[in-house]
């Protein structure tokens, strides 16, 4: 439901594959068509079909969509649903900064104190108070009303706390999915069961446990290891934690700056490091900052996946305006350096920034670009210096990429063999066929490349085309074909796209009669076929060889069963015939002539009055494998199906066998992972780029928008500098994640090569910084984990911190594993060299 009105009525949603297969089906326009989506069915999208509970991580647009409640009843009426599975109502609920469509209502689980192995589950929305939890769990349970009670919640890490306020809602309540809300009733002497459920001590009660200050878990609370980890990396700055810690903020916070937080994302951040530094806790639960966090930045709501980085910067503006010095921003006006000293425009930036901007943050975390901007007209250049609190850095971009295709023989017994192949990234599908010509023997002129979806060919490539439109999670298929004899000019050839149907019965839900249908199984195939071998009883031949090493032998002669004319009629093969003659004619006339009559039907019976019985019939199809037309208009390929009657299909295709394929040894290559050094990063980062169009610049000399030239160069670096590896690359038709290692000194690694200005102000450290935390992802750009190595400031030792796990982590050891991509190793003077993926944060050195 996407109205931006408070409706309680929402719509359903249904696997996009589902929803594909639906539209293919209508703009097909054809009945008959192998698309028939079927019944509505939403299998793929639950745990499992006994609770019928959602998946996590589902993504709107990509694994479901939302429909109005309208639209979701004429489907129903249309199609039908299948049996038992309910429909997935969702409501749209005004949340404190955005009206949201809540597709994860909270799951908890409810029990009484008095017997905790009774559970029921429950839903809520978040916009529910706990007055309407304290009810459900008196009716679950047949609590006599006006009961005196009181609830507990207990986290997954079975910490306990009290839930006093009923009025609260259950976001207020930092009541989230897969908690336990137990209820207790006050006994007949007044005393109640307990001082509190007998379940695990409390976070609040580990007054027993004496730990490092600093050393402590952060409890994931569904999908927050993103924010677990950026919090443990802040958490390990020195001079921000001592501000904290030292309650330094309790001056300085800005309840009326309108760009800030009310002080509230400051209080809560302040709680949980009070908390981490008490040296009481060895896990402790970020509820309250988490549900401050979604209050005050909408994409951070509910429990799905998000960046790192994105949280930290949040955080950071977040903790700048509520703890900034300056009441009153003063209108400040910009001047551009017009030709003055560079020393003397930065400090006027730096001055001017100060002014408005004041506060802990910009104390640590606050730098100076240098911003030089060149109109390519007029060549008049413009000087800006920019603060920043953060470096976002590229990484170097492969000119290469690896590629996972089968390759499909001529030998209609060889097995599709799987190859992995080193093309270039900007190469076109020649270059994929060249490289596969080495490993195969096979010239590239004699390979079609196409991308195989659903049983049918996606895209049939031309050779010219560019690689970068082939995804890396498309089923690439790689056909040899044969070339004509050049002697023979006589002879023309068509390729021929074949695919593999299987007949069926289903009910039009449109119309409420029956029908028969088609649906595609298996490999589609591509054939190099002599025009003059196009009539029905050569190309039966032709696939019926193709199709032998996955084919039993035909049955003994007999009388043919009088064929179906849709599928079997000879005129519906004319269009193969004339596929490659003149491109002017109306190929979908050739593809829908109309089926032999009546009259020619006993000619060809008399004809042959015995023969073999056909194993399958053939006809003439779209792109689609449909016979209606409408589909691939233009398109000059000729497609065609062969049809298998279900009986004939079980006792003579060998469906197990078609398949199988092998791997060639490339496959069992391991793939080299690229190391780089941050210093390359950096060089990158201040390199000069040409605007894009979307965003030119304004040159005040021309007085029009211009594509200039754009350098970024370091003025200045903060206390602590933060670098963020920019590890998703993102084109047209592509999204990667960069698996390159970032390779750099632990400790004293000195910027100053990468500074614009050589010579510091007196008294000013050099530029030299120590790692002292990272942020580090592994995984896809949907999904995966974060973790943090951090070191602690009073110990000075290294820890990996895995959510609520905590473990030590010494310089020398190297970690390498699935889930750990952080390397530390020996290295030479000054230290060990530190491999990472993620954000780094370095401290300088004094």
């Amino acid at each position: 439901q996407t109205s931006d009105t408070g409706n309680t009525r929402c719509g359903s949603e249904w696997m996009c594959s589902w929803l594909s297969c639906w539209k293919e089906f209508v703009e097909s326009g054809d009945q008959n068509s192998s698309s028939f989506p079927g019944q509505i069915d939403n299998t793929e999208l639950f745990e499992d079909l006994d609770s019928y509970h959602l998946k996590e991580r589902l993504v709107e647009n990509e694994d479901f969509v939302l429909v109005p409640a309208e639209a979701w009843h004429k489907l129903l009426s249309w199609y039908g649903m299948v049996d038992g599975q309910p429909p997935l109502e969702r409501k749209v609920v005004d949340l404190p900064s955005t009206l949201k469509v809540e597709v994860y209502p909270v799951q908890v689980f409810l029990c009484l104190h008095s017997n905790m192995d009774n559970v029921v589950t429950a839903q809520f929305s978040r916009t529910d108070s706990i007055q309407r939890v304290q009810k459900t769990v008196c009716r679950s349970f047949s609590v006599p009303p006006g009961s005196e009670c009181r609830l507990w919640m207990k986290s997954s890490d079975s910490s306990c706390e009290r839930l006093r306020n009923v009025h609260l809602s259950v976001l207020d309540a930092c009541l989230s999915s897969g908690m336990t809300v137990i209820m207790e009733t006050r006994n007949a002497d007044g005393t109640w069961p307990s001082s509190r459920p007998q379940i695990m001590t409390s976070v609040e009660d580990q007054d027993s446990y004496q730990g490092q200050p600093g050393v402590c878990g952060l409890t994931n609370l569904g999908n927050t290891c993103f924010m677990n980890s950026a919090l443990q990396c802040l958490s390990n700055v020195p001079p921000l934690t001592e501000y904290f810690l030292r309650n330094l903020y309790l001056d300085e916070l800005n309840f009326t700056n309108p760009l800030g937080m009310k002080g509230e994302i400051a209080e809560a951040y302040a709680d949980v490091i009070k908390q981490m530094w008490s040296g009481r806790h060895y896990s402790v639960v970020p509820r309250v900052f988490k549900t401050k966090v979604g209050h005050f930045a909408s994409q951070f709501l509910g429990y799905q996946q998000h960046d790192s980085q994105e949280l930290l910067s949040f955080l950071l503006d977040g903790l700048h305006e509520d703890l900034n010095r300056v009441k009153n921003k003063e209108y400040i006006e910009l001047r551009d350096a017009d030709g003055r000293p560079d020393q003397e425009v930065a400090e006027e930036a730096w001055r001017n920034h100060r002014r408005r901007n004041d506060s802990v943050i910009v104390d640590t975390f606050h730098g100076l670009f240098k911003s030089t901007l060149v109109c390519p007209e007029c060549h008049k250049v413009s000087v800006t210096f920019d603060p920043f609190c953060y470096l976002s850095v590229p990484l170097p971009v492969s000119k290469e990429r690896v590629m996972e295709v089968f390759f499909v023989s001529l030998d209609p017994y060889a097995k599709p063999v799987q190859h992995r192949v080193v093309v270039p990234k900007a190469g076109k599908v020649s270059d994929l066929c060249s490289c596969l010509s080495e490993m195969t023997n096979v010239h590239p002129t004699q390979m079609v490349v196409a991308d195989v979806f659903n049983h049918r060919f996606y895209k049939i490539y031309s050779a010219d085309e560019s690689l970068s439109c082939i995804l890396d999670r498309d089923d690439i298929f790689v056909y040899e074909y044969e070339l004509r004899d050049p002697e023979d000019e006589q002879e023309d050839q068509v390729l021929l796209a074949l695919y593999l149907r299987e007949r069926s019965h289903y009910r039009d839900y449109g119309t409420g009669s029956s029908s028969y249908g088609t649906s595609l199984f298996g490999h589609p195939l591509l054939l190099s076929v002599p025009r003059s071998s196009c009539s029905r009883e050569a190309l039966y031949d032709l696939f019926l060889q193709r199709l032998v090493g996955t084919t039993a032998p035909e049955p003994a002669s007999e009388p043919a069963p009088e064929p179906a004319p849709e599928l079997a009629s000879e005129p519906a093969l004319e269009s193969v015939q004339n596929a490659t003659q003149d491109k002017e004619e109306d190929k979908q006339e050739e593809a829908s002539s109309p089926s032999p009559t009546a009259n020619e039907q006993p000619m060809k019976k008399r004809a042959c009055p015995k023969r073999r019985r056909s194993l399958f019939s053939i006809q003439a199809v779209n792109s689609n494998g449909t016979t209606e037309r409408g589909t691939g208009e233009g398109d000059t390929q000729p497609y065609v199906a062969i049809d298998w009657d279900p009986d004939m299909k079980k006792r003579f295709y060998n469906e197990n066998e078609a398949e199988k394929y092998v791997k060639h040894v490339s496959m069992e290559v391991p793939q080299q992972q690229t190391t780089v050094q941050l210093q390359e990063c950096i060089e990158l980062f201040t390199t000069v780029e040409t605007l894009e169009e979307e965003n030119p610049w304004y040159c005040p000399v021309c007085k029009t928008h211009q594509l200039a030239t754009k350098k970024l160069d370091l003025w200045s670096l903060p206390e602590v500098l933060i670098i963020h590896l920019k590890r998703f690359s993102y084109t047209k038709f592509t999204r990667e994640k960069l698996d390159s290692i970032v390779d750099f000194p632990l400790r004293d690694l000195d910027f100053s090569d990468c500074l614009l200005r050589k010579h510091p102000a007196n008294g000013e450290p050099p530029s030299r910084y120590d790692l002292i935390a990272v942020s580090n992802h592994y995984g896809g750009l949907r999904d995966g984990h974060y973790t943090s190595y951090a070191r602690n400031k009073d110990n000075g030792q290294w820890y990996y911190l895995d959510d609520s796990k905590v473990t030590y982590a010494k310089e020398e050891q190297i970690v390498v594993s699935k889930t750990v991509q952080v390397q530390v190793h020996p290295g030479p003077d000054p230290g060990p060299v530190f491999k990472v993926k993620g954000t780094i944060i370095l401290l300088k050195t004094h």
